[in-house]
């Protein structure tokens, strides 16, 4: 009697490739199995959605006042699902939920577009310099180091007063002063991967230098750059409320979260302490989640732990 060994035919039979997976699908894994950082997207997640679409559940808007809730009386504007003002209202009478949002909406802006001048234009130089090396990285280095003995605030005010007091400039401005950080962190990870194999090989091919720092320095910067992306977008909310603060920055009737919480604070002792507990509780929040979203990123993008 014969008897089938499954092994011969195993070792036979023609063996099958596995299937390849993408860089981008490991990392997407990597992050979704940190716990914090998927907890934190979730949470960026819920607030994007409140800060573009949270006006929609209210049936006031943030500009009109109700001279019943004015001075005196506005100890009586508490927060109250049946009277439709969810958060309560500010010392002018005005509903603070829909206030809120607008704040949450201006202040993800300011950060995000802020954050992006800063990472794009910072890593691009920093790359540049670190790459070239020799006398023009000296060069480049000494025009951050003089840039960043300047007062930022007092450019950004400058600016601000020179070219008025618009949002876009607001965001420009804060923007193209915070890059000299990001210029620094990106020439030091350039030095140290610009002697890597894989960037020999791309200049002993003859590729354009360009080309290279484009292709082969820039994407692994990107860990860096993430986490460090993530953090300025806090950073840029302090500075905005500083300004506002100055009478400079966002001007009413539009408002921030760092106005919000500046004007809550002052009401404190007015016994309306949910002017600012709203208003911060959504700013630390998005502290916190962008802080764990930006670790969860490097840790899942970062060459070295592919």
């Amino acid at each position: 009697m014969a008897f089938h060994d499954p092994t011969a035919d195993a070792l036979q039979a023609p063996a099958r490739p596995d299937k390849g997976r993408s860089l981008w699908t490991d990392a997407r894994r990597r992050f979704f199995r940190n716990k914090a950082a998927t907890v934190s997207l979730i949470a960026l997640v819920l607030i994007a959605l409140f800060a573009f679409f949270g006006q929609f559940l209210s049936p006031f808007d943030g500009e009109t006042v109700d001279f019943t809730l004015i001075g005196v009386n506005a100890t009586q504007g508490v927060p109250s699902f049946e009277t439709g003002h969810y958060f309560g209202t500010d010392q002018e009478g005005r509903d603070l939920y829909a206030r809120t949002v607008q704040g949450t909406r201006l202040s993800l802006l300011i950060g995000l577009v802020g954050s992006l001048v800063a990472v794009v234009v910072g890593t691009l130089y920093g790359a540049t310099s670190g790459y070239v090396g020799g006398r023009t990285d000296n060069a480049m280095m000494r025009i951050v180091d003089v840039l960043m003995s300047i007062p930022f605030m007092f450019v950004l005010i400058l600016l601000l007063v020179m070219f008025g007091r618009s949002l876009l400039m607001l965001f420009i401005g804060i923007g193209l002063i915070s890059w000299l950080s990001m210029a620094r962190i990106a020439r030091g990870q350039t030095l140290s991967i610009k002697n890597k194999e894989f960037v020999e090989a791309a200049v002993a091919t003859g590729v354009r230098p360009l080309t290279i720092i484009l292709r082969h320095i820039v994407p692994n910067l990107l860990g860096v750059v993430i986490v460090y992306a993530t953090l300025l977008i806090p950073e840029m909310i302090i500075y905005e409320s500083f300004i506002s603060f100055l009478g400079l920055g966002v001007q009413e009737p539009n408002t921030s979260l760092g106005a919000l919480i500046s004007r809550g604070a002052s009401q404190l002792g007015n016994g309306v302490p949910w002017q600012l507990g709203f208003p911060l509780f959504f700013f630390v929040v998005m502290l916190f989640a962008f802080f764990f979203v930006g670790d969860g990123l490097r840790d899942a993008i970062d060459p070295k732990d592919r």
